[in-house]
């Protein structure tokens, strides 16, 4: 994989804002529409050239595979029944780059244990999941990307003492998500934690929550959703560790939507759209002042 632009500046100084009770802040509605309403839209050329693409066309959908409750990246709102955040964004600006229409996708709810399976089965044509690209997942499906990167970080309940950074989940028990990154980097930087894998990111805050795990670890991003989300119930336990965490959108193994939805990636950071999709979803919202630059294709 090319050499990454680094967000590590950036997510050490959301890290030491978010030490302190974050500010919960509710999607711009109106402006996040008007990003996805005028994106990019391909010319017939570059569908043609694209079989995947072409394929999405003639259906005349894009199927996706991502959440609903993810708060900054993937959010259902009742109220009018359409899904706000990051990801929802991206998949909407590519259904848009596609089909000329950003509403016209077909959202599959996927957790960490099914985003392969939706793909391998012809369920869905991409997930867009804040989808963490590994050599394990790259046997079995292929990645455009990444669009994003994070790392890992260590969530406890608010005014928790005990623990203070990775080497404080010696002999703790530590709630992660089965099938992300998460079991294999705690057995990697806290051999001697006890974990716990849960299904879905609501069951192991649930587990926080009720003192069945002391912490719980994963991606920063996906914890700033559930201290924005939750103000003054939560607080991020010491720094952020691990390796870089780029986050990809996976495609059926060896398709040419690669190369197509790279494409997509590179003209909506070229022309702003990128930037100000991350402002209204996640800058605005939890007070980070300074965009990150994208990673670099």
């Amino acid at each position: 994989m090319k050499k990454l632009m680094t967000l590590t500046a950036a997510v050490l100084a959301a890290a030491a804002l978010f030490a302190a009770e974050p500010k919960s802040g509710a999607i711009d509605k109106k402006a996040f529409d008007a990003i996805v309403s005028s994106g990019v839209t391909a010319s017939d050329a570059e569908i043609a050239a694209s079989e995947w693409a072409s394929a999405v066309r003639k259906a005349g959908v894009l199927r996706v595979g991502g959440t609903r409750t993810s708060y900054l990246f993937s959010q259902l709102d009742e109220t009018d029944n359409k899904v706000r955040g990051f990801d929802a964004g991206l998949y909407q600006l590519l259904a848009r780059y596609i089909l000329g229409d950003a509403s016209k996708y077909e959202l599959t709810q996927v957790n960490s244990s099914t985003r392969e399976s939706v793909l391998r089965t012809d369920q869905v044509d991409c997930v867009f999941a804040t989808y963490s690209i590994t050599p394990a997942r790259q046997e079995v499906i292929s990645f455009a990307g990444p669009y994003y990167v994070s790392k890992q970080a260590i969530l406890v309940k608010n005014k928790y003492k005990k623990i203070k950074g990775v080497a404080d989940l010696a002999g703790k028990t530590v709630a992660t998500q089965a099938g992300s990154t998460g079991p294999a980097l705690l057995k990697e930087y806290a051999p001697k934690a006890k974990i716990q894998e849960f299904a879905t990111d609501q069951e192991a805050r649930t587990a926080l929550e009720q003192g069945r795990v002391n912490a719980y670890v994963t991606d920063y991003t996906l914890l700033l959703n559930a201290m924005v989300k939750n103000p003054g119930a939560y607080q991020i336990a010491g720094d952020v560790f691990g390796p870089e965490d780029s986050y990809g959108i996976g495609v059926p193994l060896g398709s040419d939507a690669v190369a197509f939805i790279n494409g997509f990636l590179k003209k909506i950071e070229a022309d702003g759209t990128w930037e100000k999709l991350w402002k209204v979803s996640l800058g605005d919202r939890t007070g980070i002042k300074t965009a990150p630059k994208a990673p670099q294709l």
